[in-house]
């Protein structure tokens, strides 16, 4: 097993998972609020010089991919962990 393997729960373990998912509760609520402002960033480069800044869109599409694997976990649609029990999304097409 790699060090970059994500954290696998065994499907026995709820009380791990419970916790987790506690946990990942609060991480969603926290990178909503994060994407909320890099959105905001966005709009106000978009005013004021017509251009969006690519390194704050590839950020925002990587937080979008972290949102989605928080769900993907919640909901019990896979079983690996995001992270920090996993690496960052990669916000490259």
């Amino acid at each position: 097993m790699t060090d970059n393997a994500p954290i696998t729960i065994p499907p026995r373990n709820l009380l791990m998972r419970t916790l987790l998912m506690l946990l990942m509760a609060v991480a969603f609520q926290l990178a909503t609020w994060v994407l909320v402002a890099v959105a905001l960033l966005q709009l106000g480069f978009a005013v004021f010089t017509d251009e969006t800044n690519p390194r704050l869109q590839a950020f925002g599409r990587s937080a979008g991919r972290y949102l989605a694997q928080i769900a993907a976990f919640v909901s019990f649609a896979t079983e690996a962990a995001p992270c920090p029990f996993s690496d960052w999304p990669a916000g490259d097409l």
